[in-house]
């Protein structure tokens, strides 16, 4: 019975780890999506403040 364990154990660790690596990127990437549309929107503010334009409504 020790064995049976053993070998189950081996079956599911390289699905675990894929899937833990596999959401780890995908949290990079949306992360690094997310603070880069933060920094456009920062940008875009003070552009229009520099041009004085009134500031953009997101409603």
């Amino acid at each position: 019975m020790d064995n049976w364990w053993v070998n189950a154990l081996w079956s599911i660790t390289p699905t675990v780890l894929i899937g833990a690596l596999f959401a780890i990127v995908l949290r990079l990437i949306l992360r690094a999506d997310r603070n880069e549309r933060r920094l456009y929107r920062e940008m875009e503010a003070r552009e229009r403040e520099r041009l004085g334009l009134p500031a953009r409504d997101d409603s």
